[in-house]
């Protein structure tokens, strides 16, 4: 067990950071958060200032919650306007962890077309069949599932795991990045539309996926994804759509992708989970702040 304190000034609000969809594989037992990373079990707790920790080292926790990073200067490149300005005031401490590219690009396979709790169905389903059991005195937990473990089972065996028609994609992603495994890494190193365009030849990987793979997996703030929240926050904040143009299209959907980047600049990433976290004040009538009701990013 052990104790970390967060820099003056430097906010983090764990359980938004945890619950708001950008990670899957955690849940609250009374105070406590636990889930697993890469393969160990962790337990994450916050009262003010400190963050308590079991399993993990205090580096690996300030990595994952990237603590590095100077949050209220993310929050002043981006608080351009009073929109943008009352989300940031709505959620402070929301900070984008830092995840493994692999583990995101099948959650966000697994994420189109469904709801929260069935992405995290999934993902324990894949987990439990084909990951490592990791010793935990709280219960049973499984590591997730390497590209290799994956890609030996055939569909027939994947489909055991309720994936519906995410099951060929997933096999067909696992059996490409099993034959390269230094494809993810190489992707990430390019610039970002070369990034995109790459994660778009996946199987199952459209636009919107595609983004946040960017933004959650390789840490490429700048990626501004585009679900049918942000569609709405954008059109009665930002930018209105073209007469004759369908509100929710790819062409339309590209549009405002480019307009948050350009916008909000280098951070436009966090100023797209900013709004999204406030969706509810800045819409009116969506779901409350934080948790992905409904639809995931879609």
């Amino acid at each position: 067990m052990g104790i970390l304190r967060l820099r003056e000034g430097q906010p983090c609000d764990l359980a938004l950071s945890l619950s708001c969809g950008q990670a899957f594989r955690w849940e609250q037992r009374g105070e406590w958060w636990e889930g697993v990373v890469e393969s160990e079990v962790w337990r994450l707790r916050q009262e003010g200032d400190r963050i308590e920790y079991a399993g993990p080292t205090a580096r690996r926790v300030r990595d994952y919650l990237a603590l590095d990073l100077d949050l209220p200067a993310i929050q002043a490149a981006v608080d351009r306007d009073p929109v943008i300005h009352a989300a940031i005031a709505s959620c402070p401490g929301l900070r984008i962890l830092r995840q493994d590219p692999w583990e995101i690009l099948v959650s966000f396979i697994c994420a189109t077309n469904t709801h929260i709790p069935r992405i995290r169905q999934m993902i324990a389903s894949l987990s439990r069949c084909f990951g490592e059991r990791v010793p935990s005195p709280s219960g049973a937990w499984y590591s997730f599932p390497s590209p290799v473990a994956l890609a030996v089972p055939c569909r027939e065996t994947l489909e055991e795991c309720r994936l519906g028609y995410r099951d060929r994609y997933i096999h067909g992603t696992a059996a490409r990045i099993a034959g390269d495994p230094g494809l993810l890494p190489h992707l990430m190193a390019l610039p970002l539309e070369e990034a995109r365009e790459g994660l778009l030849s996946f199987p199952g990987v459209g636009p919107k996926a595609a983004d946040c793979i960017l933004l959650f997996g390789f840490h490429r703030y700048e990626a501004f994804p585009v679900d049918v929240w942000i569609r709405r926050i954008m059109h009665r904040h930002y930018l209105a759509p073209p007469p004759g143009m369908k509100a929710a299209s790819e062409k339309e959907d590209r549009r405002i992708r480019e307009f948050g980047r350009e916008y909000f600049g280098e951070w436009a990433g966090y100023a797209q989970e900013y709004l999204f976290c406030a969706r509810g004040e800045l819409l009116g009538d969506a779901p409350g702040k934080g948790h992905r009701d409904g639809k995931s990013r879609e």
